[in-house]
């Protein structure tokens, strides 16, 4: 794969059904955007949650088992945290 480090445009072509394109445009409009910057703009998003979720981190034995022991042993919950858990989330 090549990687360009140049901020030139380039274009990226997808075909789609009319009902997708119909339901992207209904998307970006309530968002005052055109269909290729919501679309890129949420390709994008799509690809840093896909990269972060790909995150290795590398430690030592002594580091592993004190992370572990800190997972085995949660610290007790707080009124903070109790308040957050009654919370209503707002895509409910």
């Amino acid at each position: 794969m090549q990687h360009s480090h140049s901020n030139e445009a380039v274009s990226i072509n997808i075909r789609a059904k009319a009902k997708q394109r119909d339901l992207i445009d209904q998307a970006a409009s309530r968002l005052g955007r055109s269909r290729s910057e919501f679309m890129l703009e949420a390709a994008c998003r799509e690809a840093e949650d896909v990269l972060l979720d790909q995150a290795f981190f590398a430690v030592d034995a002594g580091t592993f088992a004190q992370f572990q022991a800190l997972l085995d042993k949660p610290l007790p919950p707080t009124d903070k945290l109790r308040r957050l858990l009654k919370k209503k989330a707002p895509w409910d």
